[in-house]
């Protein structure tokens, strides 16, 4: 009798549990502890944290897991209209740190609103588009621009370009995968082109000498461009096979900036080497493979735009965090996906995990 009740539980526990999707998940966290181990060799105790984050990350993925993906949908719109009305509060009453007001004081801790849209505004989106799938005209894709535009600008406002780029970037992925036409892709295209110049006088002074500092990181190398420098110079010193775990004199020299958080990859290329690189890429490319597989073989409308979403809305953080530690992109404060030091970016990233679980296995449910 117990023994039948064990296997119930260990059933229960494992049926909206994605194999694939958990073991290259957990591969890259472990990847990802023993390198802020590493980073942060002098501070044992944020190793500690880390693991705290990533048991708590894991808890949050199984649990969103085991929600069908139309019990999902129903939170698109309460979650994302607690969002804009946090983003509003933190506009009139946060706090400000380092000439950036993100955050929202309750007393005994303080929250980033930002980090909420990141889910809050794919599922506001796939919502949208799942209501209207009957009747899909242009001027819902207008719509739902605007409904994009609205915390895109809060956050920009900030200013979070990093995290404003992220939430940009999941909005456009949903519009994306609800048939936006093309055409109106290239003509967005041309129109972003045209507005640069626009775009460049609204930028803040340490954003355009992020910028230009990319194009000539020696021209500021104590200030702006020191971050690219330092990085670039750990990434090429690991060689092809790295100078060994715990050996890199870059990191351990400190040298190497926010080397637990955004440059991270700068730390374990300088370890690992070529070699680790490329193991860690495939890693990264498997798990987005993995989600366009469960976006492409999603039953609904909803399950298909928010799978996808979730998906290239993790290239996203990929291809920038390491765009820019390798010194071909702007920093702009992006994470490197289960990777970098920091609990709310890993939670928000395994619920985006456990929404694709949802989306794969609630799927297979329904077909049997």
């Amino acid at each position: 009798m117990l023994q039948a009740l064990l296997l119930r539980l260990r059933l229960r526990l494992v049926a909206h549990v994605d194999g694939p999707l958990l073991l290259v998940t957990c591969l890259i966290m472990g990847v990802g502890l023993v390198t802020v181990y590493s980073a942060t060799y002098d501070a044992s105790n944020r190793t500690l944290a880390q693991a705290m984050n990533m048991a708590i990350g894991l808890v949050a993925m199984w649990a969103v897991a085991q929600v069908p993906p139309q019990k999902l949908m129903r939170f698109g719109v309460p979650l994302y209209a607690i969002g804009v009305v946090l983003l509003i509060l933190v506009f009139l009453f946060g706090v400000k740190v380092n000439g950036a007001r993100r955050w929202l004081s309750l007393g005994f801790t303080r929250i980033q609103p930002s980090e909420i849209l990141k889910v809050a505004v794919p599922l506001m989106l796939a919502w949208y588009f799942h209501k209207n799938e009957a009747t899909l005209k242009f001027r819902h894709y207008v719509i739902a621009s605007l409904l994009l535009l609205v915390p895109f600008a809060l956050i920009a406002k900030q200013p979070d370009l990093g995290t404003a780029i992220l939430v940009g970037a999941a909005g456009f992925y949903v519009i994306f995968f609800a048939g936006l036409p093309w055409r109106v892709i290239l003509g967005l295209a041309v129109v972003a082109a045209g507005a640069v110049p626009f775009v460049w006088t609204m930028l803040r002074d340490y954003q355009r000498k992020r910028i230009l500092t990319l194009v000539d990181p020696t021209s500021d190398p104590l200030g702006a461009g020191y971050h690219i420098i330092q990085s670039t110079i750990a990434i090429g010193s690991g060689g092809s096979f790295g100078k060994g775990w715990l050996a890199g004199t870059q990191t351990h020299l400190e040298f190497i900036p926010e080397r637990h958080t955004d440059f991270i990859f700068a730390v374990f290329s300088e370890e690992r080497g070529l070699f680790g690189n490329v193991i860690l890429l495939l890693l990264y490319f498997a798990l987005i493979v993995r989600g366009l597989i469960i976006a492409a073989n999603a039953s609904t409308l909803f399950a298909r735009v928010i799978a996808g979403s979730v998906t290239l809305s993790l290239f996203t953080y990929v291809f920038v965090n390491m765009g820019m530690v390798s010194g071909i992109l702007p920093v702009v404060g992006v994470p490197l996906p289960f990777m970098s030091y920091g609990g709310t970016a890993l939670v928000t990233l395994s619920i985006g995990i456990g929404i694709l679980m949802s989306v794969q296995t609630h799927r297979m449910l329904v077909r049997q």
